[in-house]
């Protein structure tokens, strides 16, 4: 084997211990900020939980800011990916909105934690950045929390059209549908003493019934 291919093999598995120790930095940080909330955790706290020393944070993010954009940007992306997964292969566009619906529901308790904080700590992507990385990384989660919301008012304004879905304006269903979503995880922790297959029952119908779309009739339109 040449020096070359070595040293290649070298920076690969550098790379993959540098992506599992940055990604176990954000999974650490997404328990505390859920959990103990932003301002309350301490830079060194998430070092700790992750064995190493405060000052080697640095090396993976510029600041505990810095760390919470990257979480919400994570957090939206993962929402929009799903999103655009579910959908894409469904042609029925009434199921395509009750598995998306379904799909929002299947969490982990990471995923909850991390859905706490984008709902916690959303307001503070308003304001600019002076640190190049940090607004990048602002930047970054205000953009596609604009895309999620656009992919939902797109779908709905395709249901209205087909006549699946009373007629309004799309993007303030979306805007109703997302709200009331995100409300859930203002009060809701993992292993609370509602479960989240019971919260998810509830929400799903109410849900629904702000797009208008009635489940059993639809089932009872399709077997007809």
């Amino acid at each position: 084997m040449s020096s070359t291919q070595n040293k290649d093999d070298g920076s690969r598995r550098g790379a993959r211990t540098e992506g599992a120790k940055r990604a176990e930095i954000l999974a650490a940080a997404t328990e505390r900020f859920g959990r103990d909330g932003y301002e309350d955790t301490k830079w060194a706290d998430i070092a700790a939980d992750v064995g190493v020393g405060p000052t080697a944070l640095y090396h993976y993010f510029e600041s505990k800011q810095h760390c919470l954009f990257v979480i919400l940007d994570d957090a939206v992306r993962e929402a929009l990916a799903r999103f655009e997964r579910v959908t894409a292969g469904e042609p029925d566009l009434v199921r395509a909105l009750e598995q998306v619906l379904d799909d929002a529901f299947d969490l982990t308790p990471l995923d909850v934690q991390r859905m706490r904080v984008l709902v916690a700590e959303h307001g503070l992507l308003a304001p600019p950045r002076s640190s190049p990385r940090e607004e990048q990384a602002r930047q970054a989660a205000r953009a596609r929390t604009r895309d999620l919301e656009l992919a939902w008012a797109t779908l709905l304004a395709r249901a209205m059209e087909h006549g699946a879905v009373p007629e309004c304006d799309p993007r303030l269903l979306a805007r109703s549908v997302l709200g009331l979503y995100n409300s859930i995880w203002q009060w809701y922790r993992p292993h609370g003493i509602i479960p989240l297959d019971v919260v998810a029952s509830f929400y799903r119908a109410r849900l629904l019934d702000i797009i208008g779309i009635d489940p059993e009739a639809m089932e009872d339109l399709r077997a007809a």
